[in-house]
């Protein structure tokens, strides 16, 4: 009975506004074990043009479309081997379109343990709720006196036998449940109260220890707060269908009586709106909001989830320093700043450990030791980890660079999200199987400023913690959003095939972690590779592979420039046939825009390539291996603000935005706790969406609104007028993972006097 690949399509291509004949085309290459990447690049003929989004909407899609077609066939294939199919049923079960319709749908037939309504129908009381349905005029209580027997001792045990059979078949009424769950949908409204005695305990909970809002319009951010109080037993939450209705007779209840025409004249109807009533309360009231809870989640999850992956998707994707030399700080109090320092390669050329704060408080020492190892290796970055200490060792670097001489570095500070978990991977000690791992971390700080791509890409990304509530969602779903947004980020920004560690090949599309090893071990033992075609001598890596992955790995330099260019060694055909148009070399031609921009791509299709393919290997002549990322830039954090008691309203201060949610945007200002700029706050003009004005690693000037120091909230503004309203109640969140939960800020030791700086530095430079 499973759904074939041209309904498939039908279905999923209304749904991501493509033509049928597009997803069918789509799922075939998915089905072959193209990737998305692949496809969305290369393969733009094929799919008529779709792009790497409608593509993921589509795969994603297609998973749960053909889970649905598997659990239709097994309900089929059940409810066939009990003889109970009929022709309505099959027609109702082939039309269901989600899941949630194929299940109560079968629900009559659904194996159950033994029901009070399967009870009183072995008792022989089914007969005694037919007769009541069937003539409402009489006495249900006359109707009962016929049915008593030895297991039916009364008319009132009749009765309710009587009822348990009808209850059960309104409860299993699947076009009944449909209406039902709609209406509640649409009016029900989601109540948080406060459990007695948990409000001191539950205070971050407080903005919902009496809250009331439609459930169909709660949003996710919002819904998971809550869902997190329900599960940590702080808060109750409930659903209530008919909330807002004055009437005793609700409208679930009319519904219900409705459906099994029940009037409220004669006997048996009145019997039935009793039963009608308490099956509402007893049975379809609970169920219903469980279901309507499970559907609050997922939807709340699917939003968390969408947030996660735009805002991973913007930090991967943010602006590389590039190959410079650069000083990776890990701060620590009692344990001490940890040092690496990279060269342009990203290779370790320098360790060490410092100690400037209690107990040693060896400033003056620490400022050497970090003076020396910038002048050996020609540092031009200094990399500081935004975790416990970062403002203290940030201070200290700002006065030892104030007083040394010639040139200096650039500090940044830089999240260190992940950065502990990196250290202590296997990746990790594959990688430097010599160095501590406190150290590694250092390193991994260095490095993410040079490229956050190919650091990042190390890092599990949910450790990066770029969402809200991350550890409350589904973990399946969300690891598949996350590990897409890599693939496609590290895909469209290309990778060097020569300099790319294991974990970033493993994410170009087509490589498995193992081909990525091999890959590796190939080019340890024989060399760089000189052309793409070399790949194919890598052991276990076929052609199929190089298909997928060759457009995406780029050799700078090598003998074939096109090999370092997006163009795929499949289309170099095409290249050379435009090149020989131009009467040129391809090196000189390569970036010649004016020449270019007056071809006719239209001359240059064949059987093989259409236009879409002509005009991108165009456009990346104009452009060869260019870099879809921004230009580097960093923000300046004001002196003197360094922890949230420095803050006061009205102050203008620079910061990085680390996290967007639907409710505003988080920005980093050097407090060691996230500010809230609220969607309402973001500019001078309506904002629905705040990734249409900033998004993860933006650079931005922001007012301080308000202080909330017991709570750790922080209102800020980014708007040119006062901004001094402050975020509507319920909207202020503590971003996901605040660094102030887990470190205890300490005041820096006070500096000793600047003035032999110099000398001890000369000195240090001799011993180095």
């Amino acid at each position: 009975m499973a759904a074939d690949l041209r309904s498939l399509s039908a279905v999923i291509a209304s749904e991501i506004n493509a033509r049928p004949d597009q997803a069918k085309a789509a799922i075939e290459l998915l089905d072959e074990g193209a990737t998305v990447p692949f496809i969305a690049r290369y393969r733009k003929e094929v799919t008529g043009g779709l792009d790497d989004t409608q593509l993921r909407n589509l795969a994603e899609r297609l998973v749960y479309l053909r889970e649905l077609e598997a659990r239709r066939d097994t309900i089929v294939e059940s409810i066939n081997s009990q003889g109970k199919m009929t022709d309505e049923l099959m027609g109702k079960l082939s039309g269901a379109a989600t899941k949630a319709e194929l299940e109560d749908l079968y629900l009559p037939y659904k194996p159950k343990r033994r029901t009070r309504a399967e009870i009183a129908r072995e008792r022989g009381l089914g007969p005694l709720a037919e007769a009541i349905l069937a003539d409402r005029n009489k006495e249900p209580a006359t109707l009962a006196e016929g049915y008593i027997t030895a297991d039916v001792p009364d008319v009132k045990t009749a009765l309710e036998g009587a009822r348990d059979i009808v209850a059960e078949g309104i409860a299993e009424n699947a076009d009944l449940l449909g209406k039902l769950r709609a209406h509640m949908r649409s009016a029900a409204l989601l109540k948080a109260k406060v459990v007695d005695g948990k409000q001191a305990a539950g205070e971050k909970f407080s903005d919902y220890f009496d809250h009331s809002e439609r459930w169909a319009t709660a949003p996710g951010h919002r819904a998971l707060a809550m869902l997190r109080g329900w599960n940590e037993e702080v808060l109750t939450l409930t659903i209530e269908a008919d909330a807002e209705t004055a009437s005793p007779n609700k409208p679930v209840e009319r519904m219900i009586a409705a459906a099994y025409e029940i009037g409220n004249s004669r006997p048996g109807d009145r019997w039935l709106l009793d039963v009608a009533t308490w099956t509402w309360r007893v049975k379809l009231s609970m169920s219903l909001s469980l279901d309507l809870m499970r559907e609050l989640r997922e939807r709340a999850e699917e939003e968390a989830i969408h947030v996660f992956a735009r805002n991973l998707k913007d930090l991967l994707l943010a602006a590389p320093a590039g190959s410079r030399a650069t000083m990776g700080l890990d701060p620590g109090i009692r344990t001490g700043v940890k040092v690496a320092v990279v060269d342009g390669t990203g290779k370790v050329v320098a360790t060490s450990t410092v100690y400037p704060f209690q107990p040693r408080n060896d400033v003056r020492g620490a400022q050497v030791e970090l003076a020396s190892l910038i002048r050996k290796h020609n540092v031009e970055l200094i990399s500081i980890g935004n975790g416990t200490g970062s403002r203290e060792t940030e201070k200290l670097v700002a006065d030892m660079l104030a007083e040394l001489p010639g040139t200096k570095p650039t500090k940044v500070i830089v999240s260190e999200a992940g950065a502990s978990v990196y250290s202590a991977s296997a990746t990790a000690a594959a990688e430097f199987p010599d160095l501590d791992v406190s150290l590694r971390g250092a390193v991994s700080i260095a490095r993410r400023l040079q490229d956050p791509l190919a650091e990042l890409v190390k890092i599990e990304p949910k450790s990066i913690g770029v969402g809200q509530y991350q550890h409350d969602v589904d973990q399946g779903k969300l690891s598949r959003s996350l590990d897409a947004v890599v693939e496609d980020a590290v895909n469209a920004v290309g990778v060097d095939l020569n300099t790319a560690s294991a974990p970033l090949l493993s994410r170009v599309s087509g490589l498995s972690r193992s081909i990525a090893d091999s890959i590796v071990v190939h080019r340890d033992q024989n060399g760089p590779f000189e052309s793409r075609k070399d790949l194919l001598k890598v052991a276990r890596l076929g052609n199929r592979t190089f298909e997928q992955a060759a457009g995406f790995l780029r050799i700078p330099d090598g003998k074939e420039p096109l090999d370092a260019s997006s163009v795929h060694p499949e289309a170099y055909g095409v290249a050379k046939k435009i090149v020989a148009a131009c009467g040129r070399d391809l090196r000189s031609l390569m970036g010649d825009s004016v020449m270019l921009k007056g071809l006719d791509p239209r001359k240059f299709i064949d059987e093989q390539f259409g236009l879409p393919t002509v005009k991108d290997i165009i456009s990346e002549l104009e452009k060869p291996g260019r870099d879809p990322r921004p230009s580097f830039k960093t923000a300046t954090f004001a002196e003197g603000v360094n922890e949230i008691s420095d803050l006061k309203p009205g102050m203008v201060l620079e910061g990085t935005v680390t996290n967007v949610a639907a409710f505003g945007a988080f920005v980093d200002i050097g407090v060691h706790q996230d500010g809230l700029v609220h969607v309402s706050q973001l500019a001078d003009r309506f904002v629905k969406d705040p990734h249409e004005v900033v998004k993860a690693g933006d650079v931005v000037k922001v007012r301080v609104v308000e202080v909330d120091a017991k709570r750790k909230r922080i209102a800020l503004s980014m708007r040119k007028d006062d901004g001094t309203a402050p975020p509507p109640r319920g909207e202020q969140r503590t971003n996901n993972a605040p660094r102030s939960q887990n470190s205890s800020r300490s005041t820096p030791p006070k500096q000793e006097s600047q003035g032999a700086f110099g000398a001890a530095l000369a000195e240090a430079m001799k011993r180095k």
